[in-house]
């Protein structure tokens, strides 16, 4: 448990970046679920939009130190080539 004053503070700051940073991460997940469901109904051009609305979300999430760089960069690679593997 925190006795100090600072400690306390540092609780409280944890708790508030705790509920900001999982609010990010559903967002973007929902924002990638969109992609999958659309690449899963086979519409490419819906799924072009929805990760072109979906990747400044996912790179939001790297500026704000919720997701890793390499990871978001993998994800959109792999995401857009599924979504381009539509139009064929």
């Amino acid at each position: 448990m925190a006795n100090s004053p600072q400690s306390k503070k540092r609780a409280r700051q944890n708790e508030r970046r705790f509920a900001v940073n999982k609010a990010r991460r559903s967002r973007i997940r929902t924002f990638l679920r969109k992609v999958e469901e659309a690449i899963a109904a086979g519409d490419h051009d819906v799924a072009a939009e929805a990760l072109k609305t979906a990747q400044p979300e996912m790179m939001r999430g790297v500026t704000k130190g919720v997701l890793h760089k390499n990871t978001v960069a993998r994800k959109m690679s792999r995401l857009s080539s599924r979504v381009k593997a539509l139009k064929a």
